[in-house]
């Protein structure tokens, strides 16, 4: 259990033997993810790097590569374009996300392996484990915990670990069970 992170499609996170509160796409944990839907995707993603903010978070280590957000990053969310669900620098004429924000929710994210070896068109983009909004509010797609969950879990992180997001709460095992 402690390769895996296990996420359930009620908004709980579960690592060793922490049960951790996140926020999902506000469509809820679809199989079939498509780009735009607002669902997180359930399935198993690798854990592949961090990107931080050095003007507004200290420096942390961790076992995956950490690299810094600079303001004129960018996640291309295009499916026609030939860097779809790449990083790119903006301005970039297809369609992407800008990762250097004026909120907080990307100053430290996680980017999941969703969708990214290779990118399938229209199959989703920019799936990130980020910092939750105020209140939890729902996602684009994303998993968002708390800044200090998500430094925690960033800390503990190794570049053979998987995320599992659940698509059904009774997959969920949750604590209090024999987590092995």
């Amino acid at each position: 259990m402690d390769s895996q992170l296990i996420v359930s499609p009620v908004g709980e996170l579960f690592w060793r033997g922490k049960n951790i509160k996140c926020a999902l796409g506000r469509s809820g944990v679809f199989t079939d993810k498509k780009e735009g839907d607002g669902a997180t995707p359930a399935g198993d993603f690798p854990v592949r790097e961090i990107w931080w903010r050095a003007d507004r978070v200290h420096p942390f280590e961790s076992r995956l590569l950490v690299r810094p957000i600079l303001e004129d990053d960018g996640w291309c969310d295009d499916p026609g374009d030939p860097h779809y669900n790449r990083h790119v620098k903006v301005p970039y004429p297809g369609s992407h996300e800008k990762l250097w924000r004026e909120d907080n929710l990307y100053d430290i994210f996680i980017v999941l392996g969703h969708n990214d070896d290779p990118p399938e068109p229209g199959r989703g983009s920019a799936i990130f484990l980020h910092i939750a909004a105020e209140n939890y509010a729902p996602t684009e797609g994303c998993i968002a915990v708390a800044f200090d969950d998500l430094v925690w879990l960033a800390r503990g992180l190794r570049p053979e670990m998987m995320v599992r997001v659940l698509a059904l709460a009774e997959d969920f095992s949750g604590p209090g069970l024999d987590s092995g």
